[in-house]
C-alpha cells in the first residue's frame, strides 16, 4: 500500500519545491541549486543566496493542515540529513567562514486555503557539529 502512494507524494513534493523555487526568487532569493545529494549521504532541497547569506532550504509540502504544519515534519533526524548535505556544499566551496543558515518553506496546496510560508532561520546546525 505504502509503495502504491510514492510516486504520488513524489509528485506533490516536486510540485512543492517548483511552487517554493517561484515565490523565493519572487522575494529576492536566488536559486543556486535544486536537489542537491551530498556523496556520502545529506540531501537539500533548495540551495539559494539570500543577500549576503548562503541558504540552504527544506520544502515541505502538505495537501492540508489537518496533521499539523509542514515545517513540524522537519525533525531532528531530518535536520541531521540536511545538516549532512549542507556542510558537504560548504566543503565544495572550500570557503568555511561563509554565512549561512536553514530555512523551511511550507506550501500548503489546500484548494480553499492555499498558502505558501518562509520559516527563515528555521533550525541551527545539530549538537555534533557546533563544536
Amino acid at each position: 500500500m505504502r509503495t502504491a502512494r510514492r510516486p504520488e507524494n513524489r509528485t506533490l513534493g516536486q510540485f512543492g519545491e517548483d511552487v517554493a523555487a517561484r515565490h523565493l526568487r519572487k522575494i529576492g532569493y536566488k536559486v543556486l541549486y535544486r536537489n542537491f545529494r551530498a556523496p556520502h549521504g545529506g540531501e537539500v532541497d533548495l540551495v539559494c543566496r539570500h543577500g549576503a547569506v548562503l541558504v540552504f532550504v527544506e520544502v515541505k509540502t502538505r495537501r492540508t493542515l489537518l496533521h499539523g504544519r509542514p515545517a513540524s515534519a522537519v525533525n531532528p533526524r531530518k535536520q541531521r540529513l540536511i545538516a549532512r548535505g549542507a556542510l558537504a556544499w560548504l566543503r565544495m566551496l572550500q570557503h568555511p567562514s561563509v554565512l549561512f543558515r536553514f530555512d523551511i518553506v511550507e506550501v500548503v496546496t489546500d484548494p480553499r486555503q492555499p498558502s505558501i510560508s518562509v520559516v527563515e532561520d528555521a533550525f541551527q546546525l545539530p549538537e555534533p557539529w557546533l563544536v
